[in-house]
């Protein structure tokens, strides 16, 4: 462990203990291709000596901007780490302005593309950037390949150069910038050092249960988001095989194909993966149907470590034989655990997915935290539903007086890249200021409460907290999205997204007929059964919390129309002037 204190020591140090045949895995024209440990190395080692060939120094920045995870990502990432340069991971899915930005604010000088979408956005800023050449993963006619950096490092001759690079980068030194999708203004780019990212993987790994040498990943979010960057480093460390999605479309297929036993993802993921289960679940008829719905209450009362009493846990055990087992079956049989980060996850799908043994490990952390700040852990009773886990090893929590997370530790960014002044608004003396507002239980368990700069107050005076209504309301198979609004007004209100597809067919089973979008969410019979929807939801809050009027937008909230950030945050802002109208309506008509 002491020999691993910069990111590229994590594929040698696998290689000396692991030395996997399959380290990392990507799907090629319908092929799954892997790459063994050595393989890795050799291919880093190559790029490092063609990276010094084209000229590139210590502190150069090279951007990649990739719109699926692939094995080229990871041996670009430690083939430039290794030079002393630093590399700049950039969303695929934010607008061209926003490349534009990213590149001239680090001062790119190289960038590395996915495919044609991601080629022609740039393309359409390139000539206003620093950059000397653009090269891809994709093969693309007339455009510089990645391949071409490769053989450019064929010859080894000046991998003594390389050596004397990597010996020079000292812990302390810059990693990378990973720039914010912010759900306001410009965004920031999070400098993050070696240690940052070294020191909380190691930290991390005391709490995953991984069979060292033995288990398989499935890893499917963007690698250019801090959370899956530093999972892909913790697999390298623990010497898991790494196998790449294809996309979300196509997250069933690959999970049957691989098999894995650990993957991560964002909340909405298990959301849908969820809804899915129900889905079939409802169209079961007769005893089977009736099996299914009485394991999936049993399923939303569950509480570890035999909390329940025997009599529950028996009737956990016939759940699990006769319907929780095809669960499993359908994520690809072998799955041990899940790993939820960037959101708050409802606390039913913590409980039914522990009760169908696919736990969900929910933890907690930010971009400047590299990413870790906290998380559960099914051993040694680690776990507590609705709780983002135990603080881990060397990092330090306190809760300041109006209830905002401060935290400290080896973890924290080292700043925002030329901007001292955010960077003083968010450090006080050690602490990190988050942001979030947090309480810790009597046996030190952390809890989110809430966003600090989203609460709002209404006219009367009361404080709302959005995030935890709406997570509430998301549990209804009716809503793909809500926002919670009032901010100085009488009373909160919601801005709700349909989930259309459910929305449809349940239309079509109630012989409702409609003839496009607007003329469905202007339905009597919709807005009523919306309306019951939210009542139900309502109770669970005060009645200064509640919601008192809705309005249903007729589109998708999307990333690409800019509702959504590149992690699926709500852009509150962004959302209320897109919506300003049905604002009004609610407030004023």
């Amino acid at each position: 462990m002491a020999n691993i204190t910069r990111i590229f020591d994590f594929p040698y140090h696998q290689l000396s203990t692991y030395n996997l045949d399959k380290a990392f895995t990507t799907k090629y024209n319908g092929e799954w291709k892997s790459i063994s440990t050595q393989e890795f190395i050799n291919q880093a080692n190559a790029i490092s000596r063609g990276l010094l060939r084209l000229g590139v120094k210590p502190n150069d920045k090279i951007a990649v901007i990739s719109s699926s995870n692939r094995t080229e990502w990871n041996i670009l990432d430690i083939g430039v780490l290794q030079t002393g340069a630093q590399n700049v991971p950039i969303y695929p899915t934010i607008a061209s302005e926003d490349y534009e930005y990213i590149l001239n604010h680090s001062e790119s000088i190289y960038c590395f593309v996915s495919d044609v979408e991601v080629l022609e956005k740039l393309n359409n800023i390139k000539s206003k950037t620093k950059l000397k050449n653009v090269y891809t993963f994709d093969a693309i006619e007339g455009e510089n390949h990645w391949i071409d950096v490769l053989n450019l490092g064929e010859d080894t001759s000046n991998q003594s150069d390389v050596e004397a690079r990597k010996e020079a980068v000292k812990a302390s030194d810059l990693a990378t910038l990973i720039y914010t999708s912010g759900t306001t203004g410009k965004p920031k780019g999070v400098m993050l050092s070696h240690n940052n990212l070294v020191s909380n993987v190691i930290d991390s790994e005391k709490r995953v249960p991984f069979v060292k040498g033995k288990s398989k990943a499935l890893s499917f979010l963007p690698v250019c988001h801090v959370f899956e960057r530093m999972i892909l480093y913790l697999y390298m460390y623990c010497g898991v095989e790494i196998y790449f999605a294809e996309s979300i479309e196509k997250m069933s297929d690959n999970l049957k194909e691989v098999c894995p036993t650990v993957m991560t993802a964002v909340p909405r993921l298990y959301e849908k993966v969820y809804d899915k289960i129900v889905a079939k679940g409802t169209d079961l008829t007769g005893i089977k149907k009736m099996l299914f719905f009485w394991a999936l209450d049993l399923g939303l009362k569950f509480e570890p470590y035999g909390k329940n009493g025997w009599w529950y846990e028996f009737q956990l055990k016939i759940a699990r034989k006769l319907i929780f087992s095809k669960w499993q079956e359908g994520l690809g049989g072998n799955l041990e655990i899940m790993v939820s980060g960037s959101a708050a996850l409802q606390t039913r799908l913590t409980r039914v997915f522990a009760a169908a043994k696919l736990p969900i490990m929910e933890g907690y952390g930010l971009t400047e935290t590299s990413p870790v700040i906290s998380v559960n852990d099914m051993r040694n009773g680690g776990f507590r539903v609705g709780t983002v886990g135990k603080i881990i090893d060397n990092v330090e929590v306190k809760i300041a007086e109006d209830g905002e997370i401060l935290v400290k530790g080896p973890n924290v960014m080292l700043g925002y890249f030329k901007d001292p002044e955010k960077t003083a608004e968010v450090m006080t003396g050690d602490y990190f200021h988050t942001g979030d507002i947090g309480e810790f239980d009597a046996d030190g368990f952390l809890k989110i409460t809430d966003r600090k700069k989203e609460m709002f107050k209404t006219s009367g005076g009361k404080y709302v907290a959005p995030a935890l209504i709406e997570n509430q309301f998301k549990q209804s198979r009716f809503i793909e999205q809500i926002m919670v609004i009032g901010e100085g007004e009488k009373m909160p209100a919601a801005l709700i997204q349909l989930n259309f597809d459910f929305v449809k067919e349940w239309a079509k089973k109630h012989q409702i007929t409609f003839k496009d979008t607007n003329d469905l969410i202007s339905n009597p019979k919709l807005i009523e059964r919306i309306q019951s929807e939210i009542d139900h939801a309502n109770k669970n809050f005060g009645h200064w919390e509640q919601i008192k009027k809705f309005e249903i937008t007729p589109d998708v909230w999307s990333i690409d129309a800019g509702h959504l950030t590149p992690t699926m945050k709500l852009k509150r802002k962004v959302i209320k002037e897109i919506y300003s109208n049905l604002i009004e309506k609610i407030y004023r008509s």
